[in-house]
Parts: structure tokens; sequence; C-alpha cells
């Protein structure tokens, strides 16, 4: 996963290579399995590659339809930019980043599959919504469809099963 500096993803500096290749320089944070480069700004931080290969395959895996529960967090704090990252004395922040486009992350109760923390999809591939903001920080329920793309679990959340727990 990518993000970039204060409270903001990178989407925009990167789509230009998506399916190709790209040099990125940033800070590595990290959180056990959960992994995140904070791109470096300037040119520096994604630099075009010239290659005549291709990319390598990225393989799919299905884990199946889940009801997980869990809590919404922003990736970037949770994953060591700031300690603990997660919890609702987080919540403002991770709410901040979440609106700057940072990858949003579930952390599932209970390990599904051997992981813990998800990348949070949608089937469209668009950013989660501002009416999931009201979620962020709290203990949640969802069902959704759960993935790896490569080696990064990814769960498909389905927003209209999406409920605060007590």
């Amino acid at each position: 996963m990518l993000v970039g500096g204060g409270k903001f993803g990178v989407a925009d500096r990167v789509e230009e290579f998506a399916g190709g290749f790209a040099t990125l320089q940033g800070v590595v944070l990290d959180r056990g399995d959960l992994n995140m480069l904070q791109v470096a700004g300037g040119r520096r931080g994604v630099m075009p590659v010239e290659t005549d290969a291709a990319p390598p395959e990225i393989g799919a895996t299905d884990l199946g339809r889940w009801r997980l529960s869990g809590e919404i967090c922003d990736g970037k704090c949770l994953s060591g930019a700031m300690r603990p990252g997660n919890g609702i004395a987080h919540r403002a922040c991770a709410s901040l980043c979440l609106i700057g486009e940072v990858p949003p992350v579930f952390v599932s109760s209970e390990p599904v599959h051997g992981h813990e923390f998800f990348l949070i999809g949608r089937e469209d591939g668009t950013p989660i919504g501002r009416e999931m903001l009201d979620y962020v920080g709290l203990m949640v329920q969802a069902e959704g469809q759960l993935s790896l793309q490569g080696n990064l679990p990814v769960f498909i959340l389905d927003e209209d099963t999406l409920e605060s727990l007590p």
C-alpha cells in the first residue's frame, strides 16, 4: 500500500504507472503483516522506469464471503506513523486521513486465513464513501468478500451490512 506525506494518498501521483513499472522512494511503515510505503515528495518519490519487460501477473485468491467484526482505521497511522493509530482516541485523525484518501484498513477482531489487517475496497474501485466515516474508530460488523491480491489481503466491504457494535 502507498501513502503520501501528511494525511494524503498518492493515487493521483501513481495512476499513470498502473500496470507498469516505477521506482518509488520513501519510508516503510509496518505493523505485523501490514506494510505501507510513505512515498517521498517531489520528483524523486515516484520516477518512471524505462523497460521492455512485462509486469508480473499478480494472482488473486478468493477467500469467500465473510461477516467480520473489527475496526475501520486509516492504514498510515495504523501501520506505524502514529501509535496506537486505532481506537476511539484516534477517530478524528483517522477520519481526516480517510478523507485525504489514505488507504482504509479493516482490523479484524479475529485473524482470517492468518490475516488481521485487510485493505478495504469497494466493488467499483472507488475510495470508501464519507458515509462510512461514521464508523471509523468504532467496533463494527460487516459482510463482504475476502481475497488475496498477490499477498495483500483485501476486504470488499458490503456497505449495506455495516453496523456499529454495542
